[in-house]
């Protein structure tokens, strides 16, 4: 009878552990379903406690969610530039001859003192406004092309760090890790970042990095969930004196080394903000 009894709770308890892992996978379903319906592709979930296949399984789906992610940020930069070759291209063309004629007309004598000179003037403030703007369309689609070489992220993360010493910087990694990349490129990337949590009053600056992936994260202002989902999006500013093209450019010339740069919907602890830099 006892070992009837010691057979039936060894069951019940088989039963019960399977249930729940059951009720883990299913949760770990619901999870990743919500992430594809809402298009977060940055989902990672753990793999600690699942069986070797559950646990292949799982890897490679987090694997397929960064890849995704990947994917449609490549796309998201093809897609600007070609509408950013199309639009300079046209506004230029129109802008040309309006600043050349306007000035011509400025240049006349006849024109110098008559009532016209305050609107043609205007016309070609606005145009040369105008053609600065486009300049900076421009420069989306004529980055320089990336001279990469492996590059001692320990000693890069120093030297972007001495550019600001009035930022307390808190950098954490392995000493040895190197990246293949532009070091040229992938310091202005840095600084932009930098510079723009400084502008939102940011006092700390944190760098952690491993070797698949770097966050930078600052305590500056939080950006609210409407402002994060454009920040990538050329143009978009909500600074007053802002071009809106610093972390879509950024992002572009990242992906050209085979980097994704992103905004992680958490930041890291005792951090406002953490922008997360994967291959």
């Amino acid at each position: 009878m006892t070992g009837v009894a010691v057979i039936i709770s060894v069951l019940v308890l088989m039963s019960v552990l399977v249930y729940r892992h059951q009720c883990l996978l299913r949760d770990r379903a619901r999870i990743m379903r919500d992430a594809m319906r809402h298009r977060d592709f940055s989902f990672r979930l753990p793999t600690k406690g699942l069986l070797f296949g559950e646990r292949a399984l799982q890897e490679a789906l987090n694997q397929m969610g960064h890849d995704i992610e990947k994917l449609e940020a490549h796309n998201e930069v093809e897609s600007w530039q070609r509408l950013t070759r199309v639009l300079t291209h046209e506004i230029m063309n129109v802008m040309a001859p309006i600043q050349s004629i306007s000035q011509a007309y400025l240049s006349d004598p006849d024109i110098k003192d008559s009532p016209y000179k305050e609107g043609l003037q205007a016309i070609l403030d606005s145009s040369s406004g105008l053609t600065v703007f486009v300049s900076n369309y421009r420069k989306m689609t004529q980055l320089q092309a990336p001279v990469m070489r492996d590059i001692d992220f320990a000693a890069f993360s120093r030297s972007i760090a001495s550019l600001y010493p009035e930022l307390k910087w808190e950098i954490d990694g392995p000493a040895d890790m190197t990246l293949r990349a532009d070091e040229d490129l992938f310091r202005q990337v840095f600084i932009n970042i930098v510079k723009n949590a400084k502008e939102a009053d940011a006092r700390k600056i944190g760098i952690r990095y491993s070797e698949s992936r770097i966050s930078i994260s600052n305590d500056g202002h939080v950006i609210p969930d409407d402002v994060a989902r454009e920040i990538f999006i050329p143009f978009f500013t909500t600074k007053p004196e802002g071009s809106g093209i610093g972390l879509s450019m950024s992002r572009q010339v990242l992906m050209g080394q085979g980097y994704l740069l992103r905004l992680a919907e958490h930041s890291e602890k005792n951090h406002n903000v953490t922008f997360i830099l994967e291959w």
